[in-house]
């Protein structure tokens, strides 16, 4: 709760320009999602001239702002200073118009609930606090407590029309995942542990793995990374059913975690059976957005496009940019969508991390440049699991995504089960 607050706090004070995309979005819950409408007013509007002096200062980080956007690909709105005027032609700027003074947060919020805000109580304020959609992460849970959250939502926005809350429903996808642990196993430096097959299997030196072919995707060498990097293994030798490794990078593996293969993408196809019967519950509820996870190419989208035609269904898919060989087809991927999400962390698990900021930056500019929302994923307020103020850094990497021109950050743990 804490972090969606802050981060609603945050968006306001440092996205006065708003987003860039004018992607179509189909009806009021999901303009209100990831729309990006801009209220322009002349420099002699009342509102501009009542201004605080305070806003001097915003009105220069906006001119700044305005001087890096693309010239041409949308309107830009710049806060009044305090005396509502500003010399645009000594700044070098021209056909400017100032909006109303006081700030409207464009960039919108993705909240992903769970078990710290799965009741109505906890919903309702995460909708007051600048929650615009709720995300559903199909990886947890099952139908039964993510019907709840619908229901939840639902009667949210019919008794608050004015402050409507989309729902994205995130597929689980072809993910690698370790299995279920007793307690969670501590994992040290330079120890032999094992991943097999063998389902239900768990010790304090093995655990099991939901994929059948792990066995065969890896190599001697390879460096095996748990939730997206947190602990490192590299494979030392393997049998039949059994990885061997040994640990790099320790610390305590908790069940159901993300297993990835630095480099390399799980040859699993990107929709599973799981997730056609979970994109099936999305058309019974009428969920306002799929987020796809592991889109590898244009296919996938397409495959789903034309299943929710045949059921009459009209949900926006957001394919999840996460996997390396999503990259080399970003563009007709991006084209045959309804926007996109830079997943950063198995992003950063499948490519090498210090990629990461350059390619968030190269999915944005190419959804603006198609006019379609994007959305910032993934240890935006990581922090803000455990405590109740954010870093540094993770204010600026905030800053930076929305100056990118981000129509939407996401918030994974610190809502879904942070403190």
């Amino acid at each position: 709760m804490a972090a969606a607050t802050e981060i609603s706090s945050l968006l306001t004070r440092i996205s006065p320009t708003g987003p860039r995309a004018s992607g179509g979005v189909r009806k009021e819950a999901a303009e209100r999602a990831l729309s990006c409408s801009r209220t322009l007013c002349p420099s002699s509007d009342p509102l501009a001239k009542s201004a605080a002096p305070s806003l001097q200062r915003r009105c220069d980080f906006v001119v700044r702002s305005i001087r890096t956007a693309d010239a041409g690909q949308s309107a830009v709105s710049a806060v009044a200073a305090a005396d509502g005027t500003l010399n645009l032609e000594k700044l070098g700027l021209s056909n400017g118009k100032l909006a109303a003074a006081a700030p409207r947060r464009k960039t919108k919020i993705v909240s992903t609930i769970g078990p710290s805000t799965n009741t109505k109580e906890m919903i309702w304020k995460l909708a007051e606090a600048g929650m615009n959609v709720a995300r559903l992460n199909m990886s947890h849970g099952d139908h039964s407590s993510h019907q709840r959250t619908i229901d939840l939502v639902k009667e949210y926005n019919a008794h608050s029309k004015d402050n409507v809350v989309a729902i994205m429903l995130d597929t689980k996808g072809p993910e690698v995942r370790s299995g279920d642990v007793p307690q969670p196993i501590l994992l040290e430096e330079g120890q032999e542990f094992n991943f097999t097959i063998k389902r239900g299997v768990s010790s304090e030196n093995t655990v099991s793995v939901n994929y059948d072919d792990f066995v065969n995707d890896v190599e001697v060498g390879d460096i095996l990374l748990v939730d997206g990097g947190m602990m490192s293994l590299a494979v030392k030798s393997k049998t039949s059913d059994t990885v061997k490794c040994e640990v790099i990078d320790g610390g305590e593996l908790k069940s159901r975690r993300h297993l990835n293969v630095r480099g390399k993408s799980a040859t699993l196809p990107s929709i599973t059976d799981k997730d056609w019967e979970d994109i099936k519950f999305g058309v019974d509820n009428k969920v306002d957005f799929y987020a796809v996870s592991f889109v590898k190419d244009a296919k996938v989208i397409y495959e789903l496009k034309d299943y929710l035609k045949s059921c009459n269904a009209d949900i926006h898919i957001i394919p999840k940019i996460e996997s390396a060989d999503s990259i080399p087809n970003l563009q007709s991927i991006i084209s045959a969508s309804d926007g996109a999400m830079v997943a950063r962390g198995d992003l950063g698990a499948e490519l090498p991390i210090e990629e990461v900021p350059l390619l968030q930056e190269e999915i944005i500019r190419c959804c603006r440049s198609m006019g379609k929302p994007v959305i910032v994923a993934t240890n935006m307020l990581e922090s803000m699991i455990d405590h109740p103020t954010p870093t540094r850094a993770e204010v600026s990497d905030i800053a930076i995504a929305v100056r990118e021109g981000a129509d939407s950050v996401m918030l994974s743990g610190e809502t879904a089960h942070g403190k």
